[in-house]
């Protein structure tokens, strides 16, 4: 019984191995970098193996291997005895022992400590990263050699202009998608996802943002006649609170420019004196390409038109950068957005609110699709036909009533979300 220590041993040094490796290859690259303040001695050893992952993996395979080796050998001298009172045959014998003792070494060194050490491999790697870097130091020069060896072969096999030094690539895009789906995963509701995860996902989003999902659109515009008079463009901002507004010629879609309300500093006696030139950008343009013209140009605001060359609405600097941060609210913005909850089923909201922004802060579950933005859109694309004021429009699991509406929009309605 004197090989059942070293037995012991070695399964857990297997255990170790094995598991490390899991840990290392299923940690989030990225997180790794962002929980690098907390533990930074930890974080410099756990960085060698990150810039060396190869090299990293080589010491892993052959600590496991040694380790395993070790194992055959005392448990072949442990159970031949009791193995051979059973069978004669020297080639049965060995049948059995490599059957049994691979049995044990795949449940308790590599089923088992892949799974619990894949739970949490970030704490994992901080745990052992002491151990892991002294067998490092142990094995480097065997790990080099060995290393050095298979990148030759795979080099003499692959094609040159293929090969990728794998060690240069630290942190890509999966690790983004991994860690956001991570916290997906742990979330129960969006509200517990970090801040710094949600920021993270809207900039990975946002090269492929149009412009006509962040537009302020044509019925929301407010906008004067170059022949308004100073007196009512001045009107116009009290009412507004805007500090910008558009101005066009003869009608909507023919906007020439806007003017700032600084500008009426200046005592102006016309209005077409203190017009700025605008910019003109398709809806379909994205809102990274949009942002760098805003910077080209000192700008930071643009009319969007559509296909047919109409004014589809506008799009300032801040709509843009609402995107990535979320909504940006200075004293002059004064919400006129209907927003309540009546009760746990029942709901009274704007026609212009969002899909995704209902979606995410009451946690509806209302359809989205690509001919809407709005919950005034989602009722039009269903019923086909701007409903009037008191009709209930049914859209499982959902009812609509209509509490206020004009000819041509939806302008408040009341939601009610029925049990399933």
């Amino acid at each position: 019984m004197e090989n059942l220590p070293v037995i012991i041993v070695t399964i857990l040094v297997s255990a170790f191995f094995s598991g490390s490796e899991m840990a290392f290859l299923s940690a989030n690259k990225l997180l790794i970098e962002l929980n690098r303040k907390k533990n930074p001695y930890l974080a410099k050893i756990i960085d060698i193996f990150l810039r060396k992952p190869g090299m990293f993996i080589t010491t892993i395979l052959i600590g496991n291997n040694i380790a395993l080796v070790i194992y055959g050998i005392y448990t072949s001298r442990l159970f031949e005895p009791f193995i051979a009172r059973y069978l004669s045959s020297d080639f049965s014998i060995l049948l059995f022992q490599t059957l049994f003792s691979t049995l044990i070494i795949l449940v308790t060194a590599e089923f088992l400590p892949k799974i619990i050490f894949r739970i949490n491999p970030i704490f994992t790697l901080n745990i052992f990263g002491i151990p892991l870097a002294i067998f490092y130091g142990l094995f480097y020069p065997i790990s080099k050699i060995t290393h050095g060896i298979s990148n030759f072969l795979i080099r003499k096999i692959s094609n040159p202009e293929n090969h990728t030094r794998t060690e240069d690539l630290v942190i890509g895009r999966l690790d983004f998608d991994n860690l956001l789906a991570e916290h997906n995963e742990n979330a129960q509701n969006d509200e517990q996802i970090p801040q710094e995860v949600k920021l993270l996902k809207n900039a990975m989003d946002f090269s492929s943002l149009k412009v006509r999902e962040c537009t302020v659109p044509r019925t929301d515009l407010q906008a004067v006649d170059i022949e308004d008079s100073i007196e009512t463009i001045r009107q116009k901002f009290i009412e507004s609170g805007h500090s910008k507004i558009l101005v066009y010629k003869e009608n909507i879609d023919n906007i020439i420019g806007y003017v700032h309300v600084s500008e009426l500093f200046k005592n102006p006696k016309k209005l077409r004196n203190i017009i700025n030139p605008i910019s003109i950008v398709p809806e379909t343009m994205t809102a990274n390409k949009l942002l760098e013209l805003f910077t080209k140009e000192h700008r930071s605001i643009a009319l969007v038109v559509d296909e047919f060359g109409g004014t589809a609405g506008i799009i300032t600097l801040e709509d843009i950068l609402e995107e990535i941060f979320g909504e940006i609210n200075d004293e002059h913005d004064v919400s006129d957005l209907e927003e309540q909850q009546i009760d746990a089923h029942s709901y009274k909201f704007s026609g212009r609110l969002e899909i995704d922004y209902l979606n995410e802060k009451y946690q509806l579950g209302l359809p989205v699709a690509d001919d809407y933005e709005t919950l005034a859109g989602m009722i039009l694309s269903y019923n086909e036909s701007i409903p009037k004021e008191g009709e209930k429009i049914h859209i499982p699991p959902f009812e609509f009533q209509i509490l206020e509406a004009s000819k041509s929009k939806i302008e408040v309605v009341k939601l009610i979300k029925q049990e399933e």
